[in-house]
C-alpha cells in the first residue's frame, strides 16, 4: 500500500493558485507508482477549484494537504472560516461562477465538507488514480 502526504502549504493570495497546481504536479510526479495523465489533469483541476473557492469565500488563506492511497488521491483543503459551502446555480451569463462544486461532485468518486476541532472546514475529494 502506497500513502504519501505531501508537505501542507499555507496558500494566501489568488495568484498563489498556480503554485498550488505546480506543488500538485510535482507530487504527482513524485508518486512510486505512477498515476495515469489524464487522473493527474483530474486531481490538478479540483485543486484549483477547491483552493480557489477556499481562497475566495474564506478570507485569503487556506492549506493543500494531498495523500496517495493504492487506488485514490485525496485532495483536502483547509480554510479558516466555518461558513459551510453550498451549491449555486451557474451564472451563465454575469460571470459570477457557480460551476465549481458541481464540477468537483462530478469528478470525484465522494466529496466532504468537515468542520474543523479548532475552528474553520476542511473541503475534501477522492478522485480514481
Amino acid at each position: 500500500m502506497e500513502t504519501m502526504c505531501a508537505d501542507a502549504m499555507t496558500i494566501r493570495s489568488a495568484t498563489a493558485v498556480a503554485d498550488a497546481r505546480e506543488s500538485t504536479r510535482t507530487f504527482l510526479q513524485g508518486l512510486v507508482s505512477p498515476i495515469k495523465a489524464a487522473a493527474a489533469d483530474t486531481v490538478v483541476l479540483v485543486v484549483s477549484e477547491l483552493v480557489t473557492n477556499a481562497l475566495r469565500h474564506s478570507g485569503g488563506t487556506c492549506t493543500l494537504d494531498l495523500t496517495a492511497y493504492p487506488d485514490a488521491i485525496e485532495v483536502a483543503v483547509h480554510d479558516p472560516s466555518p461558513r459551510l459551502p453550498h451549491m449555486r446555480t451557474p451564472d451563465l451569463t454575469g460571470g459570477t461562477g457557480g460551476f465549481g462544486r458541481h464540477m468537483v461532485d462530478h469528478l470525484a468518486r465522494t466529496t466532504a465538507v468537515t468542520p474543523r476541532p479548532t475552528g474553520g472546514k476542511t473541503v475534501s475529494a477522492l478522485l480514481a488514480r
